[in-house]
């Protein structure tokens, strides 16, 4: 089903259309493709919250600036849907987050108007300003940078590290701040704060209002006008002594806050910063959610990615099941997490900015002096954590897999070097799904394994995770404990089992078997016991082996393999490149064993977005895949035996 667009929307296919019209048209373009959004989110699904709250803004950014010359870089992209739409993608935009259809985010392969890819917060201020001083290298010196960037992502370090450079930049550069008070979750910190202060502030709000209006009338002063702006700016800074602008200390003109659902008013302002050379800062306040009763009233969070739902009502569809559904894994995480801190108080949860993603605000609910959403700043998390295992407690810092990217140096240096007992969660791990390459948790496995002093292990279900969980938490010589695990539903209706410790190193037989080895790690592990039913239903009959740690190896278990099977299949949802079918080799050449071993992962290229079943079977290592991979080594062991 396509949506129909609006009479004005259905004439813009790119930012050149938009500027035909008249400005006083551009309040019914608004509210036109609010409403487009509404109509396909609710019916296709995807983010929802963060582009409805900056419609006005995208309007006005492409309505003054000359895109794709002048560089829009959006944070993240969670709210980048109404500037696909402005930009060429309409009509393609049903496919959105879909099996090859447009991505969710920003990606500069899908549009020129895409200048930066995205997807991981924090990242826009630094990258529009390598843009503008490439610009000025280059003496572009009326090209256009600007950065949206929403007061969430502004938590995360490498934001602050962007700011501080460009206020010694003298580049042409526009950083917007879209502040609502909101990531996924509500934000934390001092900063959200000192921003709420800074919205509310007369004194502060009356005496900038001054500069605003000196600024917008910067002609009539000639080249006396720098001296008259710098006078009176530092006149507003004596005068708000305890009150002064972190933004302005770090050489970032501020202007604002505004309006940000004021379309006429951003289009004015906009005109005259576009006027205006060197870095400054404009802050916009504005509200997830904006024009959508439930989401802009509601609860946000629910409402950042709602899935599908009723646009009238706003009753979110639900899938209805006939028998007992296993849980998602983060549940697990999150009930699992609060079970084993109330036997041990010793335990401490803490999350970058992702409590309801991850569960971690079960524990923030029952247990709130034990559990920290740190903003989004997982090189913070790590060594938050790291310092709190120096004083003998016991951190459960839970990570998507993708984000963890981010923090690796914190885990080599802060943690592992140390040897500390920091446990790492690390969820969404494989393919996360629509959010695409940004978000698959492909690489974990690899760049854990080569760590020292660190424990790499992922659960087949749910009774495995909770035994993972208990057995990382126990006393023990190791030092770090990873344990990852994927985006969505289990195995195990009845998960709820009580607690068994696991020895570290130890995998499992799953079955008995002839001719052939399948050694699976974590939930993909299920795939095989599917293909294996299968198989034997024609008279093929591999073994099983879950692995359970990639580092340390079970050598027992391999050895067993190794000296049973001449071939083997690994099956594993991470990078083949250094992977757990990298370390079986290993192991297989240091102890000089002949074997014919294929390895079934995710390939050494970039994966798209879709769901997770068609990417594992884009791979390879779906069900089907793997029987076929069985079929194919069996028959040659069965041609070999005649």
């Amino acid at each position: 089903m396509l949506i129909t667009p609006g009479k004005l929307l259905a004439e813009i296919n790119s930012p050149q259309d938009l500027k035909k019209l008249d400005q006083v048209q551009l309040v019914q373009l608004c509210d036109e493709l609010r409403h487009f959004i509404i109509d396909n989110v609710s019916v296709y699904g995807g983010h929802f919250g963060a582009s409805l709250g900056v419609v006005e803004l995208t309007v006005a950014l492409h309505y003054v600036f000359n895109t794709p010359t002048d560089q829009l870089v959006w944070d993240v992209g969670h709210q980048a849907y109404g500037h696909k739409i402005l930009t060429g993608r309409r009509e393609s935009f049903h496919t959105n987050r879909m099996y090859k259809g447009i991505s969710g985010f920003p990606k500069r392969s899908e549009s020129e108007y895409d200048t930066f890819g995205v997807g991981h917060s924090s990242t826009s201020v630094s990258a529009a300003l390598g843009m503008a001083a490439a610009s000025k290298y280059l003496g572009l010196e009326d090209k256009q940078h600007v950065a949206i960037i929403g007061d969430g992502a502004l938590t995360g370090g490498m934001a602050f590290e962007g700011l501080n450079h460009a206020g010694v930049s003298d580049t042409n550069l526009l950083i917007i701040l879209n502040d609502n008070c909101m990531s996924i979750d509500p934000n934390v910190g001092a900063l959200k704060d000192y921003l709420t202060d800074i919205t509310t502030s007369k004194t502060y709000n009356r005496l900038k209002d001054d500069v605003w209006n000196l600024l917008g009338k910067l002609s009539h002063f000639g080249k006396n006008a720098q001296e008259i702006v710098s006078k009176l700016e530092n006149g507003i800074k004596s005068t708000l002594l305890s009150q002064s602008n972190l933004f302005e200390s770090l050489n970032l003109r501020y202007f604002g806050p505004v309006d940000g659902h004021d379309v006429d008013h951003l289009v004015a302002v906009l005109r005259d910063l576009k006027d205006i050379k060197g870095p400054k800062i404009l802050h916009c306040v504005t509200v997830k959610g904006k024009g959508y009763g439930p989401a802009e009233n509601g609860n946000a969070t629910t409402w950042h990615a709602p899935g599908t739902f009723d646009k009238i009502s706003g009753e979110i569809h639900k899938k209805v099941h006939e028998t007992p559904q296993a849980p998602k894994y983060q549940d697990v995480f999150g009930n699992t997490l609060v079970e084993l801190a109330k036997q041990n108080d010793k335990i401490i949860g803490i999350t970058p900015a992702m409590p309801s993603g991850s569960s971690m605000n079960i524990m923030m609910k029952e247990m709130p002096n034990r559990a920290f959403d740190v903003g989004i700043a997982e090189q913070h998390a790590v060594t938050f954590s790291a310092g709190l295992a120096t004083q003998g407690l016991i951190p459960f810092c839970n990570i998507y897999s993708s984000f963890m990217q981010r923090a690796y140096d914190q885990v080599i240096h802060d943690v592992c070097i140390q040897n500390l007992p920091v446990i790492f969660c690390l969820d969404r791990a494989g393919f996360a799904g629509a959010d695409g390459p940004t978000h698959h948790g492909a690489y974990d496995i690899a760049f854990f394994r080569c760590i020292p002093n660190m424990v790499v292990s992922a659960p087949m279900n749910e009774q495995e995770l909770r035994n993972l969980m208990f057995t990382a938490q126990l006393p023990r010589s190791e030092g770090a404990f990873s344990i990852r695990y994927p985006r969505g539903q289990g195995v195990m209706p009845n998960w709820r089992t009580p607690f068994e410790k696991i020895e570290i190193g130890k995998g499992r037989k799953i079955k008995e078997g002839e001719d052939l080895a399948i050694l699976t790690f974590g939930h993909i592990g299920n795939y095989v016991v599917e293909a294996c039913q299968r198989l034997s239903k024609q008279g093929i009959n591999p073994a099983h082996y879950d692995l359970r740690f990639a580092k340390p190896l079970d050598a027992e278990l391999l050895h067993e393999v190794f000296s049973s099977f001449k071939k083997v299949i690994t099956v594993e949802d991470g990078c083949i490149q250094g992977g757990v079918g990298s370390a079986v080799l290993e192991f297989m050449a240091e102890h000089n064993y002949q074997a014919e071993v294929r390895i079934l992962g995710i390939p050494d290229e970039i994966i798209e977005h879709g769901e997770q079943l068609d990417l594992h079977r884009e791979c390879g290592f779906d069900p089907d895949g793997i029987i076929t991979a069985v079929k194919t080594m069996y028959a040659q062991t069965v041609n070999v035996k005649s």
